[in-house]
């Protein structure tokens, strides 16, 4: 009996994980040899009877042993901004305000510490808006998606948490600083945007760059956490680093962040404190795109010190000059709160676990994790605040 063109089988698979040669399988089933042959061939589709005696010898569901090779199905999603054109990627999916939006699984967005698995994969064309998807799994299983922004790690931990407690939730992190984050929810590429800037003008954190950003629809932010950022440097201190004015030493050398992360702001405005020019830095223009990147820096020697929290220099066993505290707020649009994938997440935030889980990271204060610390407004005549001398990053 020739098979259906589009049926296939993992029994010969499933036959050597459990040792078990041809004629073995045939007795416990009450089938001939030449039936197993066929059947791991693919030259004999076997009867309903064949197949259930087949899976009841093997121990699993007649579903692992068979299935249709169909075509996969295809959607069609917006490119995130940071997708490359041309090439053939792994991509993860989510619905971002009604739309199919599809990151890249690229470079350190591939992996935390294991690679991700991808829901599809396609090439981008700038000529067209959308791009044509493949998926690699039911679309079902990656609608409860909520993509986070921002730069601190703990926004995995608090992901990692809340999947837990909500088996059908998944939570995509893409690895941004406060600007490009900020950014990303604004496009409609992201859920929620992690934030950490502060406006010495309205001695306001993060509100008044997301009323000055906003397109005409409101924004809330809650609040993550309050943490200590800082220079992280060697445990024993050997270069006697006690200020950022210590950072002119001929043998220093610094990690930057890139141009927009709170970091580098933070590192700027504490050098214009001190009246020391850029250029008098070691290092200055070498930069690194994450709080880890920074840690590895430094804890490899290529650096001498960096700008980060408290919580990575606890983690990477580095010593910690404390220069801020800073109130780190996770900017939502009022629209997508109305979605239960992110009702989800947002309701596991102030759960005494999570909370416990950021304060054992050290240099975490939850007094006002999970507060609504403001609701936003657009405004016509808002401009953005300036990043540089006439800004504190506090």
């Amino acid at each position: 009996m020739k098979p259906e063109n589009d049926l296939c089988n993992s029994l010969k698979q499933t036959r050597l994980r459990l040792a078990m040669s041809q004629q073995d399988l045939a007795a416990i089933a009450g089938v001939s040899r030449q039936t197993i042959s066929g059947v791991e061939s693919g030259h004999y589709a076997p009867s309903t009877t064949v197949a259930l005696r087949l899976a009841k010898a093997l121990g699993c569901q007649v579903e692992s042993l068979f299935w249709l090779d169909q075509n996969a199905a295809e959607i069609d999603a917006i490119p995130a901004q940071s997708l490359p054109e041309g090439k053939n990627l792994r991509l993860t999916l989510a619905q971002v305000g009604g739309r199919w939006i599809a990151h890249p699984l690229v470079g350190q967005g591939a992996f935390r510490t294991e690679m991700i698995p991808a829901d599809g994969e396609g090439t981008w064309n700038s000529s067209s808006e959308a791009m044509r998807v493949t998926l690699l799994d039911d679309a079902e299983k990656f609608q409860n998606t909520v993509v986070l922004a921002g730069c601190t790690p703990a926004l995995s931990l608090w992901a990692r948490a809340a999947e837990r407690w909500h088996p059908h939730l998944r939570v995509h992190w893409t690895l941004d600083n406060s600007t490009l984050a900020l950014q990303r929810l604004l496009q409609g590429e992201v859920h929620v945007a992690g934030m950490h800037l502060y406006d010495a003008a309205t001695q306001e954190h993060n509100v008044s760059f997301v009323r000055a950003a906003l397109r005409g629809t409101a924004a809330v932010l809650i609040n993550l956490g309050i943490w200590e950022e800082g220079l992280l440097m060697q445990l024993h201190n050997p270069q006697g680093l006690q200020t950022v004015a210590d950072l002119v030493q001929p043998q220093v050398t610094i990690i930057n962040r890139e141009a927009g992360a709170g970091s580098r702001q933070l590192l700027e405005r504490s050098l214009q404190q001190h009246q020391i020019p850029f250029t008098a830095i070691n290092g200055f223009e070498q930069v690194a795109y994450s709080h880890v990147e920074v840690a590895q820096a430094v804890a490899s020697g290529r650096a001498t010190a960096g700008v980060s929290t408290a919580a990575v220099a606890a983690a990477f066993g580095l010593g910690f000059i404390p220069l801020r505290r800073a109130r780190y707020d996770l900017a939502v649009l009022k629209p997508y709160l109305e979605e239960a994938p992110l009702q989800q997440l947002l309701s596991t935030l102030g759960h005494r676990r999570v909370l416990s889980q950021l304060e054992s990271l050290g240099g975490y204060d939850t007094s006002q994790t999970g507060e609504v610390v403001a609701t936003v407004e657009p405004t016509k005549k808002s401009k953005p605040p300036k990043l540089g001398a006439d800004t504190q990053i506090q």
